[in-house]
């Protein structure tokens, strides 16, 4: 079972001072049977941020940032997580009551599982619907497991994956027209499919990494990103992830941070800022996945600084100018800090956390020349 550390690097540059508004993180995962969380740490610049913690309606963990009226030209927000993963298996067994399509939840299971049944996006032609009974057999019953499966396989064989930077998520009816869009659209579109079958079925954010990184034996660091997928509730088996973007079923390399009803209530990182509106310049995020026995999250984030010094470095070297802005997913680096980061919160309550953290004070970096 793998040991996996992300490391999540998020930054905004402002062209001015502005002073930040109340940011809503949403970057611990809940400690589970698949997924033990060991630590959580999370590095904030500027320091100084009153922190607060709360669950949502859904339980998760939410941490709520406010700066206090404090002004800076740079945001930067870095997440570390240490977890043991124990993946489940894709063939869970179903009840036997719901191993076939049509069938109907329990009594007692139905009231807290009717919102998530209820489409909620307009259908008015039902097109949405039209196209998820395109994987029900034409006569008799359809094997569940066969059905939700076939849908996740046609979302990533006849759709076009797009990266897109701006907010929000597209109508299932413009995801369905357009056969294009972001993960969250992809899984925006089967839950609504499955609704409009009377599946239960919940939005999912979290981190998927390199599947090569999965069954490695010595530590191995590659590639990650912020990630969308859906879980869809089957009696027996209980909530079942799929991966439409990539086809997968309860994938080994997917890391479940949060679930919701809707996309925006799952949001990993939202807030804003008072100043004008041109003042913003760029957005730049880093994820990166260590599989192994990897450095401590601090190890981790003086690495990262230490890298961007370099790359920085160099680029002033050659006299060029580093870019301001790259496209959502891109492999980021962070810049190294105009002062010290700050451990502001987050260590998960587990006996096997050994680390202590002195959070009086500021983390203090030294950034080594290249």
């Amino acid at each position: 079972m793998p040991r996996v550390r992300i490391l999540h690097t998020t930054e905004y540059q402002y062209a001015l001072p502005v002073r930040l508004t109340e940011h809503r993180l949403m970057m611990r995962p809940r400690d589970s049977h698949d997924l033990r969380l060991l630590d959580a740490t999370l590095w904030i610049t500027p320091p100084g941020a009153r922190t607060r913690w709360a669950h949502d309606v859904f339980g998760n963990s939410v941490c709520f940032l406010d700066w206090r009226g404090a002004s800076t030209k740079t945001l930067r927000i870095v997440s570390a997580l240490d977890l043991q993963h124990y993946p489940v298996l894709a063939d869970l067994p179903i009840d036997p009551s719901a191993e076939t399509y049509p069938f109907r939840y329990a009594g007692d299971e139905y009231p807290d599982l009717s919102r998530l049944i209820e489409p909620h996006h307009p259908d008015p032609d039902r097109k949405v619907e039209g196209w998820a009974r395109r994987f029900l057999k034409p006569a008799g019953n359809t094997p569940t497991r066969e059905l939700l499966i076939a849908m996740t396989e046609a979302i990533k064989s006849d759709f076009t994956y797009e990266a897109r930077e701006s907010k929000g998520t597209h109508a299932p009816l413009h995801t369905l027209a357009e056969r294009r869009g972001a993960c969250r659209d992809f899984a925006v579109l089967m839950m609504e499919a499955a609704r409009s079958l009377g599946f239960a079925a919940r939005f999912v954010s979290g981190y998927l990494y390199d599947e090569a990184l999965v069954d490695s034996v010595d530590p191995m660091v590659g590639g990650g990103s912020t990630h969308a997928w859906c879980a869809v509730y089957l009696p027996g088996a209980g909530w079942v992830e799929y991966d439409p973007t990539n086809g997968l079923i309860a994938g080994r390399n997917l890391i479940r941070v949060s679930m919701a009803r809707e996309p925006h209530q799952a949001t990993p990182l939202s807030g804003g800022y008072i100043g004008r509106a041109d003042d913003f310049r760029s957005m730049r995020v880093e994820v990166e996945v260590t599989v192994g026995d990897p450095p401590t999250p601090e190890e981790q984030a003086l690495r990262a600084v230490r890298r961007e010094a370099a790359r920085e470095a160099e680029a002033r070297a050659v006299g060029a100018r580093p870019a301001e802005a790259q496209p959502a997913g891109a492999a980021l680096v962070p810049e190294a800090p105009e002062e010290p980061l700050e451990v502001v919160a987050d260590r998960a309550p587990s006996p096997s956390a050994q680390r202590e953290l002195d959070l009086s004070r500021p983390l203090e970096v030294d950034v080594e020349p290249s």
